[in-house]
């Protein structure tokens, strides 16, 4: 593993030469990633892994219409690979939230 500083933390990272995309699509063949938010980093972690062969779909918020539209010209399909969150979570085995923080911390 190679180690990288991230903000004065050595983070021990695995490289592509150590885990190849080959590996990632035979370790996640069986599942169903779904990436939960379509606004800042959902979409290029959704596309990331859809155009690297990895099965994958996408939970949202309908009433959200600019991030929901995004996710269609994108590609993803109402029904088929773009869900409301709590569906798309059920039919996953693993899955990333990318959602936005709606209140601040206190």
């Amino acid at each position: 593993m190679a180690k990288i500083n991230f903000g004065g933390t050595i983070e021990e990272i695995v490289t592509r030469d150590e885990f190849p995309l080959e590996r990632a699509r035979e370790v996640l063949k069986d599942e169903v990633v779904s990436v939960i938010g379509y606004g800042v980093q959902g979409p290029a972690q959704a596309l990331n892994m859809r155009d690297n062969g990895i099965r994958v779909i996408v939970g949202g918020d309908p009433t959200r219409e600019r991030s929901w539209k995004k996710a269609m010209d994108d590609g993803w399909v109402p029904g088929e690979t773009l869900f409301p969150v709590e569906e798309a979570v059920e039919r996953s085995t693993i899955s990333c939230a990318h959602l936005e923080r709606r209140t601040p911390l206190a």
